[in-house]
């Protein structure tokens, strides 16, 4: 490609190499397309660092590299043929878990997209995270998971164990809210930063213990 003399100690990596660093990524992660051509890119982008600390010629660099990036898009076609890369049964798994961590199917929806899997992909995902469940009741559930895990509505506990706060103001006549009223706010809140709508928000907040652990117990079964 037209590297000399100190720059032939760092040659660009070709197919052979770009196809072993893909299988020694997948070895040990699971990704998506996009997440595999990003890694395939990065190794490019060391090595064409490497020639330019080596004296390469930048215009030389940037024409080698340019023309690596078909190349990469062919390792990622040929994994998956070979079965290695799925963004379909990556989006399933990756929300499986997300869900049961407690995240919102708008936060699913984002992390999914940002690793380049297809809506209709996404969709699909969340439509089969959890058997037996409707899209609702997997919103539903995760909220649960959440709301476990900051300790609010229904797992919330004793009150007075939670450190004291200082009750905001309301915006209208001044006057402080009371202490349920405050922890109700900062839970909605919680849930709303999570991603969760408010109908979904206040059935978690408003829920008896009883029903809410009957829901985790539900979703374990499921799982």
């Amino acid at each position: 490609m037209g590297f000399e003399t100190d720059s032939a100690a760092v040659p660009p990596p070709d197919r052979k190499v770009l196809r072993e660093a893909a299988l020694a990524h997948l070895a040990r992660f699971a990704t998506t397309r996009q997440g595999l051509e990003q890694v395939l890119l990065r190794r490019i982008a060391r090595w064409e660092r490497s020639a330019l600390k080596a004296g390469a010629e930048q215009e030389d660099v940037r024409t080698a590299a340019a023309a690596l990036r078909p190349v990469v898009e062919a390792v990622a076609e040929e994994m998956i043929r070979l079965g290695a890369v799925d963004d379909a049964a990556f989006a399933q798994a990756r929300a499986r878990r997300l869900v049961r961590s407690g995240r919102s199917g708008r936060a699913v929806q984002a992390h999914l997209a940002a690793r380049g899997v297809e809506a209709d992909v996404r969709d699909a995902a969340l439509q089969e995270v959890v058997e037996g469940f409707s899209p609702a009741e997997v919103e539903l559930s995760s909220a649960l998971v959440l709301a476990r895990k900051r300790r609010l509505g229904p797992f919330a506990g004793v009150p007075s164990l939670r450190p004291p706060r200082v009750a905001p103001q309301e915006e209208e006549g001044g006057y402080g809210l009371s202490p349920e009223a405050a922890e109700e706010r900062r839970a909605m809140g919680i849930l709303a930063r999570a991603g969760f709508g408010r109908d979904v928000a206040q059935r978690v907040l408003e829920m008896d213990p009883a029903e809410a652990q009957e829901w985790m117990e539900r979703l374990r079964a499921e799982s």
